[in-house]
């Protein structure tokens, strides 16, 4: 199953077409950590990460994980070990905070962009996440939680997505 992002307002899935929203200064193949970019090509997606305390736990095949007020995904281009990686929070390193006051993060997926070997700078913190105003992002997806929970009953462990 694979997840089509065919423009800056479009997410493809299966049959479903959903709108959605990309970086604020469109997608790129030359993604650079603060761009507002949403980087262009094919990846793997991640586990889910949910809020408990907001949702229940969705109907999906990925594996669910609860976000802990300590957790959060390093964009810390001087913590080169942990950089574009969940971690545990600490004020040594810059990261995004996955438990937050809004409700982005309520649900969210990681795009495994710059993930593995990632690279210094070429960014992090790239994820599907939820939006009620569709607003472009920092250079995550986002799309509405009712959009959200269809697309995690369809995708699998093994799902990619394809942004253009």
């Amino acid at each position: 199953m694979t997840i089509l992002i065919k423009n800056k307002h479009t997410l493809i899935l299966d049959e479903f077409r959903f709108k959605c929203s990309i970086g604020k200064n469109g997608s790129s193949l030359n993604k650079r950590e603060g761009d507002k970019k949403t980087p262009k090509g094919k990846f793997k997606i991640g586990n889910l990460y949910y809020r408990e305390d907001r949702v229940e736990k969705p109907k999906t095949s990925l594996k669910c994980i609860k976000i802990r007020r300590n957790m959060g995904w390093s964009n810390d281009i001087n913590s080169p070990k942990k950089y574009n990686k969940l971690i545990k929070i600490n004020n040594k390193i810059k990261h995004e905070k996955l438990k937050r006051k809004d409700f982005k993060y309520d649900l969210l997926v990681p795009i495994k962009y710059n993930y593995s070997n990632s690279i210094i700078g070429k960014g992090s913190c790239i994820f599907i996440h939820l939006t009620k105003n569709y607003r472009p992002t920092a250079g995550c997806i986002a799309i509405n939680k009712k959009d959200f929970l269809i697309m995690l009953k369809i995708i699998k462990r093994n799902s990619e997505i394809i942004i253009n």
